[in-house]
């Protein structure tokens, strides 16, 4: 199972978000920076964006790293040539989630007033903006052929839509108090809520396969990492499970974990991932 292989400091304040491009881990943080980290050493990078605004989301597609602010601004910028490319005002709120499609050339954006945008990854046109009027969207997953992807919702739902026209084909009443996490998982879609559940899914039908009592508060993040699932939390902790969600392993702070809320994650190979919270830490943890 997993252990703590480097513990990475340098931010002065919480660290909200992270990515990777394939070297080195980018986090965004209260204290206005996005910066980078080599995963090797944990030394930080050189490069480093100060902007005016906390850091909320960031997402990296091939050269280019976007970066969602608490003030609804989304910049991009070329990290070969560390130069800022595009800078757009479409959302008036906070940016909880980017996420990329690859597959497709598209970057999906939500906010905390419930609205989602659609860009194109290579030219940054806008392709749609839609008012989901379902709150806070906090995460973002597209399944494995980048056909459709699905938004967690602050009103509880999991809506999930197709890539080529963006309509909606299928709404779940996920989590009473919040949707918070999800993930397309082969056949399933998991989901974490605000009520500390993971659910699981059946994509045909829309009907729950299981649910667990995963943490004690809102499930922030759940990837997979290699033949493991990986959840967290603002609870303090990281938690490993089996493909078929059955409890693993709990890293804490006893573990040499998190003090505070685990924010976000970043999923650096089969065997590794990355985990930043409120403490300003940046934790590796690796397969035993």
């Amino acid at each position: 199972m997993f252990q703590k292989s480097k513990d990475i400091q340098g931010h002065a304040g919480a660290i909200y978000t992270c990515t990777f491009d394939g070297e080195y881990v980018y986090t965004g943080s209260a204290d206005k920076f996005v910066t980078r980290w080599n995963i090797e050493d944990g030394v930080q990078d050189k490069f480093a964006i100060k902007f005016e605004k906390s850091v909320y989301a960031l997402a990296i597609n091939q050269n280019n790293l976007f970066a969602g602010l608490a003030d609804g601004s989304l910049h991009i910028f070329d990290i070969q040539e560390r130069k800022e490319l595009k800078f757009f005002t479409q959302h008036k709120e906070a940016i909880f989630s980017i996420t990329v499609n690859s597959s497709k050339a598209h970057v999906y954006v939500g906010d905390a007033d419930g609205n989602l945008s659609v860009w194109d990854s290579n030219s940054f046109d806008l392709l749609i903006y839609i008012p989901l009027n379902a709150g806070k969207v906090r995460d973002i997953s597209v399944d494995e052929n980048g056909e459709h992807f699905a938004v967690a919702c602050q009103d509880g739902t999991l809506r999930i839509f197709e890539t080529s026209h963006f309509n909606e084909v299928s709404t779940i009443d996920a989590h009473k108090d919040g949707t918070t996490s999800v993930l397309f998982h082969g056949d399933q879609i998991l989901s974490g809520g605000k009520d500390a559940m993971i659910r699981s899914w059946n994509l045909s039908d829309e009907s729950k396969l299981m649910e667990i009592p995963a943490h004690n508060y809102a499930v922030y993040g759940i990837k997979k990492v290699g033949d493991s699932i990986v959840s967290i939390s603002r609870d303090k902790t990281v938690k490993a499970w089996t493909n078929q969600l059955d409890f693993a392993k709990r890293l804490d702070f006893k573990e040499g974990g998190h003090r505070y809320s685990v924010n976000d994650m970043v999923v650096l190979n089969e065997n590794e991932f990355v985990t930043v919270g409120d403490d300003k830490r940046i934790i590796i943890w690796s397969r035993l």
